[in-house]
């Protein structure tokens, strides 16, 4: 253990529905989808066609920009299906498995060096896991990047725990594979707990952190920002724990397995648990029986409760559908109640129920040691948070209120770079930090904006323009 991290800005959202530690062996699943939409910046072209034949790790996607940069497939199939939306963008390609699958597989001899095990993760697809900071696209081979981050642990609510996920043999040996691609240091952030079974042996460019606090601890941002803060001009690379377990089974073994163990959380889910399933599983067949009513997507059709699908955490995933697919980068689902009901007088009750940062409720002002864990629900003395989509409100000008400064933990003015966003003003944008951050980085801003503003989202935008002008 290198070095001690603690995070004092941030907010815990006590949400109930966490994953019970067991798991279920969903590599059965029969249809899978490629989604261009998961990667930034990608300009996909079609590889195949409907009716096409499919390996594991065949490319399917590439894109028109950089054709090095390839999706494959994760099973053995044939092309169901290929889903355009607006102006015919490709906004899926759907492959059914069949019943005989071949593994992806190279001589492990050939993956000891920087240029064989880059190019392994090309031909194989493992390289689109590998992200770049700034913006967030996929990480460009020819680069060599400052540092490499990895968070081995996931604060977000209901985040997965990486203990029951990990495999920590094949962890260490992804770790030293990644070591050979940077003339910098792996960063490898986790629990206390974690650092007693944290072993790698052989590279000294491999540093653990310990990292403590609230959330976005987790986040790799945060940890990017406390360690070595990202300068203009300046290349990381991140990838997700699970991602580099791949890696070192490919480099030890030679094998591509694409596997991935995912927690399906939330307070509408009937059994939150893990997943052992294959990237890209369809979210219909995930969930099969842990949705609270057989009549999707209605919970409770007297009162008109539905059901929000969303591929990631609460704050930050994306909204799905039954007949959509697991977001690439994602190892969580949650199911949340939708905001389709309105409180009887609104913010006059007193909103017991109803979390409060800024304590505009009742509950906001009840002492923490208050809250305990019934199931899969935070209860106040019996009463239960009761979180959906709801907004509570209407969209409202941004105003200075210094409560994100309270959950912001980077050394940024984030009212400020928000602001710099919404006008499009680089230079600006640039001197606040801009390429510091994700829009994951300013979500919790978001949760507790009381001006409803679609903060996530004008991060987002920003950060593509800063892109497409750096090009």
């Amino acid at each position: 253990m290198d070095g001690k991290i603690k995070i004092h800005k941030g907010l815990d959202i006590p949400i109930g529905g966490a994953a019970e530690r067991r798991t279920s062996d969903m590599r059965l699943i029969k249809t899978y989808g490629i989604q261009p939409s998961d990667f930034v910046g990608l300009t996909p072209r079609l590889d195949v066609r409907e009716g096409d034949l499919v390996e594991v790790g065949q490319a399917v996607v590439c894109d028109k920009n950089n054709p090095k940069i390839q999706l494959t497939s994760p099973v053995c199939g044939t092309v169901k299906e290929i889903r355009r939306g607006e102006r015919r963008a490709i906004e899926a390609v759907v492959i059914e498995k069949s019943e005989e699958q071949k593994s992806w597989h190279r001589d492990p001899a050939s993956l000891q060096s920087r240029e064989g095990i880059i190019e392994a993760m090309i031909d194989c697809g493992l390289w689109t896991m590998v992200r770049q900071r700034p913006f967030g696209t996929i990480a460009n081979p020819d680069d060599n990047p400052r540092d490499i981050f990895i968070s081995l642990f996931d604060s977000a609510p209901l985040g997965p725990c990486p203990n029951w996920a990990v495999n920590w043999q094949w962890l260490a040996a992804g770790l030293n594979a990644l070591s050979l691609l940077t003339d910098g240091k792996v960063h490898v952030c986790g629990r206390e707990v974690q650092s007693s079974r944290f072993k790698v042996q052989g590279s000294e460019n491999i540093v653990f952190h310990e990292v403590s606090g609230p959330h976005p601890a987790g986040n790799i941002g945060t940890q990017i920002a406390a360690i070595a803060p990202l300068n203009k001009g300046e290349r990381v690379w991140t990838m997700n724990p699970q991602d580099v377990v791949t890696l070192g089974q490919l480099v030890t073994t030679g094998d591509y397995r694409p596997e991935r163990l995912v927690a399906v959380t939330g307070p509408a889910a009937a059994h939150p648990q893990y997943y052992r399933i294959t990237p890209g599983a369809s979210l219909g067949e995930v969930l099969n029986g842990q949705l609270s009513s057989k009549d999707y997507p209605k919970l409770d059709a007297a009162n008109g409760f539905g059901t929000r699908i969303i591929s990631g955490n609460v704050l930050s995933g994306r909204k799905a559908t039954l007949d959509g697919f697991l977001g690439a980068y994602d190892s969580q689902v949650t199911l949340i109640e939708e905001g389709d009901s309105y409180d009887f007088m609104g913010w006059l009750m007193p909103g017991l129920r109803k979390h409060s940062f800024s304590r505009t409720f009742l509950s906001g002002l009840m002492p923490k040691n208050w809250f305990t864990v019934h199931g899969s629900r935070f209860m106040i003395n019996g009463f239960g948070f009761n979180f959906n989509t709801n907004l509570h409100g209407g969209v409202r000008p941004l105003v200075f209120t210094g409560n994100f400064e309270r959950v912001f933990p980077f050394d940024i003015y984030p009212t400020q770079l928000i602001k710099a966003a919404i006008i499009g003003d680089i230079d600006l944008m640039e001197q606040l930090g801009i390429y510091e951050v994700e829009p994951e980085d300013l979500a919790l801003c978001e949760y507790i904006d009381p001006s409803k503003t679609e903060i996530q989202a004008i991060i987002r935008k920003a950060l593509e323009l800063c892109r497409k002008e750096s090009v």
